[in-house]
């Protein structure tokens, strides 16, 4: 009798192990098939709400509408520095004809050309009150005195030079010699300090003017919001580096925004400002909740993962492979979590900027417009919950390894051909003075554009090089074009065309999907027959093709 009795109770605790393991397991795939559902098959299952989907959906909306505000705003500031730069250039160069000749504004060729340019740029800054049809004037120190006009000329110490006797005797030491006066009293240099304008221009490098004007972006209150003050620094160069008798005449300017000191403005300027405030601030709540769920997310797979490799290990001495745990660490969280970090900087840099903290332009657009960026990319993610919309997800993914290997060998051979043309071509032709044209002028002959251009504005003074650049445009045209380009190609389609079979005749089966179906066939490994190495490569090359599709996981 007590025998029997231990029979049944043994019996009872094996039973009752083995009900725990199967409850154990099946909660196991319960949590695992919910976690790969989309958002609309969790909601059906339980009824949970996909506050997730709709943060994304409402941070779409808000980041874009945020972007076209500030992109609108971006451009009357670009507008405006670049309008003003136009206008100082007809104001200051003596014939300026509207239009840069290469990097420079003006060429002039005689010494008297040259006197000419300079005292024009002296006498227009003289008068610029009387010529200027824009709310531009001269700047001001803190005490309220007028800051100067510098110019300065720079050359050789000394030196002689005689080129009908071929002889020259020169001191490279450079020397500065600089002069500045208030700009009421400009047009007076050249009585009071002629000697200082006897230039010789064989020792002469170059001769520079300098002055800073005070200016207000009147244009933003069409907009409703308050205007901007400017501090433009403006440099003008008389370059006589080469000595070949062509003196340069540049202007560059750089320009400063800032609050006005004292202003006043009738309207809905200021209240503006203040609803786009509270916008941004609301952009701001809303990134950071999309950061917080899309944290959560991650923390939640990487403890499903846990359970599901600490599962594995117990029941079958095996490790998940690989391409299994990538499943769980999703891409898209990381990438939304990165966009949500921009957005957020981004709309604090906007908020900085519209209330005159900051004047960062640059800066807050390549935040704002990154962020945008990657949201949109991202919704890329709920449309793969679609078989016939998943296509381009899943041809990149597939043919992503192979086009970055061909892309690094293909780029050696590119980058010989860049190098290659900007040392042989670079002084004979504008698109090869540069290593970062030549890259550009290359890749548009790669896409088949501008070529005849190309040919045709090569210099022909040269018999040598005009014909070694035939050879040099034929050859990487023919190569690019109709082998690396068109390989380029076949990988991609030969990766869709993989795509394309699996989603007819059905997926390969990893171990997770053929736990999710619930399917047992997995190997039991023994412990001293394989490495962990082993077991790894063994798990991620088991993959059965079957009839059915398999669970789609994104």
């Amino acid at each position: 009798m007590e025998l029997l009795v231990r029979y049944l109770e043994r019996n009872n605790s094996t039973s009752s192990g083995l009900t725990q393991d199967v409850i154990k397991e099946q909660n196991l795939r319960d949590d695992l098939r919910y976690y790969f559902m989309s958002p609309c098959e969790k909601y059906r299952a339980r009824r949970t709400i996909p506050w997730k989907m709709g943060v994304q959906i409402l941070k779409i909306i808000m980041i874009t509408i945020q972007l076209v505000l500030f992109g609108l705003n971006n451009q009357l500031v670009v507008s405006y520095k670049e309008e003003n730069t136009m206008a100082l250039k007809h104001l200051f160069l003596k014939d300026y004809s509207g239009v840069d000749e290469d990097e420079y504004s003006v060429a002039v060729y005689t010494q008297s050309d040259v006197y000419d340019s300079l005292f024009y740029v002296l006498d227009q800054y003289s008068q610029l009150g009387r010529l200027s049809v824009g709310p531009i004037s001269y700047a001001e120190d803190g005490d309220g005195n007028l800051l100067p006009l510098v110019v300065c000329k720079e050359y050789y110490r000394s030196g002689r030079v005689d080129p009908s006797e071929e002889t020259y005797d020169i001191d490279a030491q450079l020397e500065t010699v600089c002069m500045s006066h208030d700009p009421v009293t400009a047009n007076h240099w050249r009585t009071q300090n002629s000697s200082f304008f006897q230039l010789d221009f064989y020792r002469l490098i170059n001769v520079k003017l300098t002055f800073q004007l005070k200016g207000i972006n009147l244009q933003t209150v069409r907009s409703r919001e308050l205007p901007d003050c400017y501090s433009f620094y403006v440099t003008i160069t008389f370059n006589n580096q080469c000595h070949s008798g062509k003196v340069k005449i540049f202007l560059d300017t750089d320009a400063t925004s800032s609050a006005c000191r004292d202003w006043k403005i009738s309207g809905t300027a200021q209240k503006n400002t203040h609803y786009l405030l509270v916008f941004d601030g609301f952009v701001i709540l809303v990134c950071i909740t999309s950061a917080v769920l899309c944290t959560r997310s991650i923390v939640l797979a990487v403890r499903l993962l846990q359970r599901f490799a600490r599962f594995f290990q117990e029941n079958f001495n095996r490790k998940v492979c690989e391409e299994d745990q990538d499943e769980f660490l999703n891409g898209w969280y990381v990438m939304v979590i990165i966009s949500d970090l921009m957005a957020i900087v981004g709309s604090i840099l906007k908020m900085e900027i519209q209330a005159k903290s900051l004047t960062s332009y640059d800066v807050c657009s390549i935040f704002l417009g990154t962020s945008t960026l990657l949201v949109w990319v991202g919704v890329i993610r709920y449309l793969g919950y679609f078989q016939k919309y998943n296509v381009l997800i899943l041809t990149m993914k597939a043919a992503f390894p192979k086009v970055l290997r061909f892309c690094c060998c293909a780029g050696m051979i590119y980058l010989g051909y860049t190098f290659c043309g900007w040392i042989v071509l670079g002084p004979y032709h504008e698109k090869f003075e540069g290593l970062s044209r030549v890259a550009e002028c290359l890749f548009s002959l790669l896409n088949g554009d501008d070529m005849f251009t190309t040919f045709a504005q090569l210099k022909d003074t040269n018999t040598l090089v005009w014909l070694f650049s035939r050879a040099y445009l034929y050859s990487f045209i023919s190569l690019f074009i109709y082998m690396v380009l068109s390989l380029f190609i076949a990988l991609i389609t030969d990766a869709y065309e993989t795509i394309k079979k699996y989603q007819k005749d059905g997926f390969p089966l990893t171990d997770l999907q053929k736990f999710l179906r619930g399917q047992g066939d997995f190997q039991v490994m023994e412990e001293d027959s394989r490495t962990d190495t082993e077991q790894s490569v063994l798990c991620c090359c088991r993959r059965v093709p079957v009839n059915d599709e398999a669970i789609p996981i994104s």
